[in-house]
């Protein structure tokens, strides 16, 4: 499966799986797109991608992390 922008909460696990010791709340828009795009699930087109979906995404991880 390849996830797409619109795949927010399964970003954010991945994200949170791949970054354990981070803490998304200090997280740069610039570093999180990038780290997005790193992930081998990712296949969506990067120029798709707005603050908003990063701040839906980064948010999405926080709660992960509070978990």
């Amino acid at each position: 499966m390849s996830l797409k922008w619109a795949d927010v909460y399964d970003i954010a696990i991945e994200l949170y799986e791949a970054h354990p010791d981070v803490d998304p709340r200090y997280v740069n828009f610039v570093d999180l797109r990038s780290w997005i795009l790193a992930l081998d699930s990712f296949g969506d087109d990067p120029e798709r991608c707005g603050e908003k979906v990063l701040e839906a995404i980064q948010m999405a991880w926080i709660e992960e992390s509070e978990d």
